[in-house]
C-alpha cells in the first residue's frame, strides 16, 4: 500500500520547483509530512474526516492546515475529506442538524424554509435569514460534534485496523520461518 501511494505522491523536488508552492516550501516539506506510519496516517484521517464538514470548497484548506499544525500525513487527510461529496453532504447536514437538535434540547421538528415568492423578494430575503437563523445554532453544534465523533472513530479505526495488518504481517513472517 505504501509503495503504491508513493507512485503517486510527489517527490520535493516537484515542491520546490511549484511557483505557487514556493512559499510555503520550509512547511510543505518537513519530513513528517509525507511519511506514512501509523501515526500519521490516523491524525490524517481524523483531521481530513473532521475537515470534510467544513462548508464549501475549504475542506482540502483546512485538512492541509490541520495537516500542517499535527505534522500529520498531508495527502491522506486531503484525499479522506472526499467523503464528502455532492451525495453525501446533504444527509451528513441533516444528521448534523438531528444531533444539534438534540444537543441543545430544542424539541420543534425540522424547520420547513420559507417558500420562494417572486413577487415580494424582500420579504422572502427576511424570512430566509430568520430561517437561517434558527437553524444555524443546532446546525453549527451538531457539525461540530458530528465532526468530532467522525474524527475520533477514524483515529481509531486506522489504529486498530493497522495494528491488525501488523499482526497478520508479523504471523506470516513467523510461519514463513518455521
Amino acid at each position: 500500500m505504501r509503495r503504491y501511494l508513493k507512485k503517486y505522491l510527489p517527490d520535493h523536488q516537484t515542491i520546490r520547483d511549484n511557483p505557487w508552492l514556493k512559499p510555503f516550501e520550509s512547511s510543505l516539506l518537513h519530513p513528517r509530512l509525507w511519511h506514512l506510519n501509523r501515526h500519521s496516517a490516523a491524525g490524517a484521517v481524523a483531521a481530513g474526516l473532521f475537515c470534510g464538514l467544513i462548508p464549501g470548497p475549504l475542506q482540502m484548506i483546512g485538512a492541509a492546515i490541520c495537516a500542517l499544525i499535527f505534522r500529520v500525513n498531508l495527502p491522506l487527510a486531503m484525499l479522506v475529506t472526499l467523503y464528502t461529496n455532492p451525495f453525501t453532504i446533504v444527509p451528513l447536514y441533516l444528521a448534523a442538524y438531528g444531533i444539534g437538535r438534540f444537543a441543545t434540547g430544542e424539541i420543534n421538528g425540522f424547520i420547513a424554509p420559507p417558500a420562494f415568492t417572486a413577487g415580494d423578494l424582500v420579504a422572502w430575503t427576511g424570512a430566509m435569514q430568520t430561517w437561517m437563523l434558527a437553524v444555524a445554532r443546532p446546525l453549527g453544534i451538531g457539525l461540530l460534534i458530528l465532526a468530532s465523533s467522525l474524527a475520533a472513530l477514524g483515529y481509531a479505526a486506522t489504529r486498530a485496523a493497522w495494528r491488525v495488518y501488523l499482526i497478520a504481517a508479523w504471523r506470516r513472517r513467523r510461519a514463513l520461518r518455521s
